[in-house]
């Protein structure tokens, strides 16, 4: 009686530390998706972050969250995150820079979460926010000295990285932006070490001259230092290994919402979206699908598609 009594007592035991040991595996991604803007079909913060969620929902190990509106609910939210990525409008709107969030972020980065930031999500005030994203993304976009021309650019080859896995070379139309603010004034087309911090860029294309030239969306340009580079690489998508242990990633594409259509334009994300939350990548990659209704879904409220 007392044996049988012991072994249940044992198992119980057991089968409470195998879950907590599972819990404990599992890795918490947050997407914080911004608030609407733009014309249909683009700047689909929401619906893109729900599609990249969608693509995910059958990684082991993995829990992804999407808080929209441009910030979590609750900061418990974040508080076991082990990685944040947002993706939204930026600028001096950028969610990242309102009230005491930017010390909120730095107090779970310096922790070893990784962060990231997508399209207009790179962007913040170079005396806001300028500082924390070189720690933490290894660079942003800078009103007037970055540029975000519609161009095409030609991803022929990439670097032996996680987040190339499985990724073919591809060619897509977006709102590219290019000229980051980076480290070190690095030019962020190869592999660099400044301050402790690793950086590797991932997309890389060569803007042809015209598109130097513009116009740019806005400001319409040209900018006379972006035409002096001509013949430069540049990095749309680069990735950062930080001191602390964490990592971190931006990456310029993703005005368009129908781009997530695209087998390699979405796979070296979700790639991506694994690597910076310490979640092991496929050796072929994160494999999924996305179709046109999937495509249409979770649109923001913004009038008839065009």
């Amino acid at each position: 009686m007392i044996r049988a009594f012991l072994l249940s007592a044992l198992l119980a035991l057991t089968t409470v530390s195998s879950l907590h040991a599972d819990h404990h595996d599992e890795k918490k991604l947050v997407l914080i998706a911004g608030k609407p803007s733009h014309p249909p079909l683009m700047h689909e913060f929401r619906a893109g972050a729900l599609l990249l969620q969608k693509c995910l929902k059958d990684v082991k190990g993995l829990k992804v969250e999407v808080h929209d509106m441009g910030w979590v609910k609750d900061k418990k939210a974040l508080e076991d995150a082990d990685a944040i990525v947002i993706f939204a409008d930026g600028g001096g709107g950028h969610p990242a820079v309102q009230d005491d969030r930017l010390a909120t972020l730095d107090k779970l980065i310096a922790k070893g979460a990784g962060f990231g930031g997508m399209h207009y999500g790179v962007e913040v005030l170079a005396n806001k926010g300028g500082a924390e994203f070189k720690r933490w993304i290894g660079g942003h976009y800078e009103h007037m000295f970055s540029c975000n021309p519609m161009w095409q650019p030609n991803f022929e080859t990439f670097p032996k990285h996680p987040t190339t896995q499985g990724v073919k070379p591809f060619q897509i139309k977006d709102e590219w932006y290019f000229n980051m603010r980076f480290i070190g004034d690095i030019p962020g087309n190869q592999l660099a070490t400044e301050g402790k911090i690793k950086f590797t860029p991932i997309l890389i294309g060569k803007p042809s001259d015209d598109v130097r030239d513009g116009p740019y969306v806005y400001p319409k340009g040209p900018y006379p230092h972006i035409i002096s580079s001509t013949g430069r690489k540049e990095s749309m998508l680069w990735v950062v290994e930080r001191p602390d242990g964490g990592r971190g990633f931006g990456f310029t594409g993703g005005h368009f919402h129908l781009n997530w259509g695209n087998d390699n334009f979405r796979k070296v994300i979700l790639n991506t979206l694994l690597w910076v939350t310490k979640v092991d990548v496929p050796a072929d990659g994160v494999t999924s699908t996305v179709t046109e209704d999937e495509l249409q879904q979770n649109l923001d409220p913004k009038g008839k598609k065009k």
